[in-house]
């Protein structure tokens, strides 16, 4: 009962905030992406404040975030990672489904903000699009986000990779760095949250132009490194 309180008083506060600040994103887009970015480093920060007082849920990092343009490639267990990690990876070119790109407002200052997009349909050209996005950030000098399990999964589940990881892999030429994530046992996709320690561990980096089967081997063990229990399973 009192996770659930917890729980609707989070809800109540967070999602009545982000209502304004979702709709103001095109005003700070059209200031460029600096500000947009700086914006939603903001509402990611307003995230992390308000599930450690209302869901006494805390945030750990492992390991040390790289400098320089690399491919980061993450375990996906709840929402929460997706805003905090673009506020800890200091605002990567987040891959995104092109639905989520085709929202009203928040799609158009999503493509500002500077995202990857990918269909996945994964013709030549949406490829070709998606190339485009990629070279775009790292002209920036940012590095690139991807979920390479496609969507979130539920703690101690470790599917395979999607296919999209191997081809940004092999186009952007970057280092891969593994993002191991435990989020899902405090943050459920569905009932209450509980309090507890969201931990972020970053891997060694693995490097460029590797075979596509070794590659995915190391960043599948790489992202499940907080849960071996689920690499035994597989």
């Amino acid at each position: 009962m009192i996770n659930w309180l917890r729980t609707i008083a989070f809800s109540a506060f967070f999602y009545t905030l982000s209502v304004p600040i979702v709709l103001l994103a095109p005003v700070a887009a059209l200031f460029g992406r600096g500000p947009m970015r700086a914006y939603c480093n903001a509402w990611a920060g307003t995230l992390r404040w308000s599930a450690r007082i209302f869901l006494g849920i805390r945030v750990e990092c492992e390991g040390e975030v790289p400098e320089g343009p690399v491919l980061f490639a993450a375990k996906h267990e709840s929402i929460f990672e997706a805003l905090e990690l673009t506020r800890l990876l200091r605002a990567p070119a987040t891959v995104m489904k092109r639905e989520l790109t085709q929202i009203p407002v928040w799609g158009w200052s999503a493509r500002r903000y500077g995202v990857i997009v990918v269909d996945r349909k994964a013709s030549a050209k949406a490829m070709r699009s998606m190339m485009r996005d990629a070279k775009a950030a790292l002209a920036e000098g940012r590095s690139v986000m991807i979920f390479p399990e496609g969507t979130r999964v539920a703690p101690g589940e470790a599917p395979w990779l999607q296919s999209g990881f191997a081809g940004l892999y092999r186009m952007l030429g970057l280092p891969v760095v593994p993002v191991a994530v435990k989020s899902g046992h405090v943050w459920p996709k569905g009932g209450a949250k509980r309090p507890g320690v969201i931990t972020f561990h970053f891997g060694d980096a693995i490097p460029p132009g590797l075979p596509r089967d070794e590659a995915e081997a190391l960043v599948h063990k790489g992202i499940n490194a907080l849960q071996p229990e689920a690499l035994a399973k597989g």
